[in-house]
């Protein structure tokens, strides 16, 4: 399998999609590919909207999209795609939207075949055995919270260190704590933004300027970077 695994978007200040294009650039390499797009995460804008932004900057590197919206059967559509690409925004949504068009095995077995797989926010939610580590509110709901299972381990997208100032609720950390313990052999990648998860030849490492966070049941939470060794989180 072939993972690129995107914690967010958009930096402050950047264009969408500006800082990870060269990684996904590197990643599907230097002969062109049209990934198929899948824009279910949306909420607030139009599927057509997504596509043309995301495209946009693909096209910059020299790849593109097209969105799975404009197929028929969207089936069939995974079955002849040479890469898959899923979009951020509410991972409710794009799960439910995911499970009710029947994507989850054929998405699953396409990539395991060997189709490289992006995703960003929410898109690197579904890539994990649940949605259950995700941010987003519960704006619908989905027939389970299962996902594609391609990595054995959650991923906490936009991992935040701390909470606003004047905020008294729990931070981002005690609400993973909470999640291990319960799921007590499923770990915990906090992913922060600006950085990215590359699976890849049976490896896993990070890219980007920050370290991610690693929650384990029964273990300090550690800090790992870009010369790190992931791949213990598959075992």
């Amino acid at each position: 399998m072939r993972l690129l695994l995107i914690s967010n978007s958009t930096n402050p200040g950047e264009p969408y999609l500006d800082y990870p294009k060269f990684y996904i650039k590197d990643f599907l390499g230097n002969n062109p590919v049209k990934a198929l797009f899948i824009p279910y995460a949306a909420v607030t804008f139009p599927f057509d909207v997504y596509e043309e932004k995301v495209s946009e900057r693909f096209r910059e590197v020299g790849h593109d999209v097209v969105s799975i919206h404009r197929f028929i059967d969207p089936v069939a559509a995974v079955r002849k795609a040479t890469a898959i690409v899923v979009g951020g925004g509410n991972t409710w949504k794009l799960l439910k939207m995911i499970r009710e068009n029947n994507l989850i095995e054929i998405i699953s077995e396409k990539v395991i075949s060997g189709a490289p797989y992006i995703g960003w926010s929410a898109g690197s939610n579904v890539a994990c055995p649940t949605i259950m580590t995700t941010n987003d509110m519960p704006v619908v709901e989905p027939d389970s919270f299962k996902a594609f299972n391609l990595i054995p381990f959650q991923i906490n997208p936009h991992y935040l260190d701390a909470n606003p100032a004047g905020h008294a609720g729990e931070t981002r950390e005690q609400r993973i704590e909470e999640f291990i313990e319960i799921n007590t052999r499923i770990p915990v990648v906090g992913l922060r933004e600006g950085t990215v998860l590359l699976v890849e030849n049976g490896k896993i490492t990070l890219k980007g300027p920050r370290k991610a966070r690693i929650f384990r049941k029964g273990f300090t939470p550690v800090e790992l970077g870009e010369n790190d060794d992931f791949t213990f989180l598959s075992a």
